[in-house]
């Protein structure tokens, strides 16, 4: 079976303009890496299957290239080996948060079904604790640490980095619930 002229280079020219937009080595929309494996439009590597600058309009020697990508995390989303999972959504440019600090963060969270159990932004008022101290769930201190104010960041904690297997007993998060976050870092003292 061979591929359409046409449509190889209409998803060439699709191809390169949105893989280009992105430095090598960062992460693309899908998830994959936008480094150095890239394979032709046609699927082949190197200059054989290459769309050519006659099939692209793209102007004399310009060659298109397509990039592979595997599904994988959201993109910056780090999983730690204890299944603690974060990924930045901004980073921030202030002061670092570090075990023994006062950080001031706004916060929402929600259960894996959607149920929004908690917010201090719903309530306009940012929690302040103190990092490393035990006086949140462990998820917390482990993923807050780091962040820079002004940063923003997901989380996805475990049951037994959150509340395990106890839940909040008449509160609105059941036994072995993972949890998920939405970070902001205010201040740090």
């Amino acid at each position: 079976m061979s591929a359409n002229p046409r449509w190889l280079a209409v998803t060439a020219i699709v191809l390169v303009l949105g893989c280009n937009q992105s430095k090598s080595g960062e992460s693309n929309p899908t998830g994959g890496s936008s480094g150095s494996s890239a394979t032709t439009a046609s699927g082949a590597s190197g200059a054989h299957g290459a769309v050519t600058s006659t099939e692209t309009g793209m102007g004399a020697g310009a060659t298109a290239t397509a990039q592979t990508t595997t599904p994988s995390a959201p993109a910056g989303e780090v999983t730690m080996p204890n299944g603690l999972k974060y990924q930045d959504l901004t980073v921030g440019t202030g002061a670092e948060a570090a075990a023994g600090k006062k950080v001031r963060v706004h916060y929402t969270g929600w259960l894996t079904n959607g149920t929004k159990f908690d917010s201090s932004v719903d309530r306009n008022s940012p929690f302040e604790f103190t990092l490393g101290a035990h006086e949140v769930i462990s998820g917390w201190d482990q993923c807050v640490a780091g962040m820079k104010v002004g940063g923003k960041r997901k989380l996805t904690i475990p049951p037994e980095l959150g509340y395990g297997a106890a839940g909040t007993p008449g509160g609105p998060i059941p036994p072995n619930a993972t949890l998920l976050f939405d970070v902001e870092l205010l201040d740090v003292k």
